[in-house]
């Protein structure tokens, strides 16, 4: 039995708050059990400098863990660990985004963890994920076919504990995990990032084929959710002063 009385093939309690926030042009609270991230897409009207006259546009993100987010405050700072976690957000939703597409605009996804009991860059892109495409519609994208956004993109955490395979692991099974391992996949069932470490020994080509299908059922509940969210077009933006 888990410490959280789940099955090993079973989310945490998952949910999607839409416009948490007014300022933004996208805003999403997403839960994953007692993993709480804001997620807010801001749109700009320019591209990077490398990037002008060249009919594309730019999708990016900025992660961070707030104080308070932890046991142990968090200073106000980006450190190693959270470039490296926003440089995969950006990816993972670059993934799904035809750039010509979204013409020549950028996009930045702001990923601001609330509350952190493990999972953090994963729920970080599955609430992006929804917070961009509610900014893209929005910004007056509206037809299906023309939207940028050609698939979901959703991202868990699997891993072996105690030698059984377990999909999205919370803090206390993070840290004492033989293997952990964060996967990225569109809504078709592609993968855009697989990051998997072992610690201590090794584990097989078995492990990771398992590990791969337990991730795969959980990102399909997940696209299912975020389907479910935007299957209504958002709400217009109250004036914002």
């Amino acid at each position: 039995m888990r410490p959280d009385g789940r099955e090993n093939n079973q989310l945490r309690p998952l949910s999607f708050e839409r416009d948490f926030t007014d300022m933004a042009d996208g805003s999403v609270l997403v839960k994953f059990g007692r993993t709480h991230v804001l997620c807010t897409a801001s749109i700009d009207d320019s591209v990077p400098r490398w990037m002008r006259d060249s009919g594309e546009g730019w999708v990016t993100a900025e992660y961070n863990m707030l104080p308070g987010s932890s046991p142990e405050r968090i200073r106000r700072r980006t450190s190693g660990r959270d470039q490296e976690i926003q440089r995969l957000i950006g990816r993972s939703l670059r993934g799904v985004c035809d750039m010509k597409k979204l013409g020549e605009i950028s996009i930045t996804v702001d990923c601001d963890v609330l509350q952190a009991d493990g999972g953090t860059r994963t729920a970080s892109i599955c609430g992006g994920y929804v917070a961009l495409h509610d900014a893209i519609t929005r910004a007056g994208l509206k037809n299906p076919n023309d939207h940028p956004l050609t698939t979901e993109c959703a991202a868990i955490s699997v891993g072996i504990i105690d030698g059984e395979h377990r999909l999205d692991l919370p803090y206390i099974e993070d840290s004492t995990a033989e293997v952990d391992m964060n996967v990225v996949m569109t809504g078709t069932g592609g993968l855009i990032e697989v990051q998997g470490t072992a610690e201590g020994k090794t584990y097989s080509r078995d492990d990771l084929n398992a590990m791969l299908d337990l991730a795969s059922h959980g990102v399909d509940e997940i696209v299912a959710a975020q389907r479910a969210i935007l299957a209504t077009p958002p709400a217009a933006r109250p004036d914002r002063g």
